[in-house]
């Protein structure tokens, strides 16, 4: 959590831990175990805090070989790349992620991949109806670039044997109403 301490969720100033507990507490509601939820807390720290591979190196040291399995499972690029501050075309990655879920993960890098995804999905919306299509311009691509991502990721959970699909379901519902547009109000 320290990796974490002061960083913003973008364009809300929320600080990000809140995206790591929410996460974490959609992981835990859905029925995942303490590994799962510990993964769910560090899901994002090797991507966002690669460290030369310390941060990848501590996870399995301090939490042991499955959260380490987990979080790695859930990390977009290639560890090795980001190890050296590559991380590729934003497409690339996204692409490879996506293929990753759909006939690489288990069941648990499923479950913490859609919790992360649904919690995006969910803040999206709801910072809508504060800024409407305001939104988008937080991301480092346009509109129908992020609404592709979030349709091929559900697209993907959908697809993939031991997806967890009660959060599936929702993030489906919620990616299609991101596509229609929502009103602020």
């Amino acid at each position: 959590m320290e990796l974490h301490g002061r960083q913003r969720r973008k364009g809300s100033g929320i600080p990000f831990m809140a995206h790591l507990l929410g996460v974490a507490a959609i992981v835990l509601e859905d029925g995942g175990d303490e590994e799962e939820g510990i993964a769910a807390l560090l899901h994002d720290a090797v991507e966002d805090h690669p460290r030369k591979g310390a941060t990848e190196r501590e996870i399995l040291e301090r939490f042991g070989p499955r959260v380490h399995q987990i979080v790695m499972g859930c990390t977009e690029p290639d560890p090795h790349a980001l190890e050296h501050g590559h991380k590729g075309p934003w497409e690339d990655r996204k692409r490879r992620y996506v293929e990753h879920l759909r006939t690489a993960a288990d069941r648990s890098v499923l479950l913490v991949a859609a919790a992360d995804k649904l919690y995006n999905a969910r803040s999206i919306i709801n910072d809508m109806r504060v800024v409407g299509d305001d939104v988008w311009n937080r991301f480092s691509v346009p509109r129908e670039k992020t609404l592709w991502y979030y349709q091929a990721v559900a697209g993907a959970l959908r697809d993939a044997p031991g997806s967890p699909t009660r959060l599936v379901r929702e993030l489906d519902g919620i990616v299609t109403a991101l596509g229609r547009g929502v009103r602020r109000g």
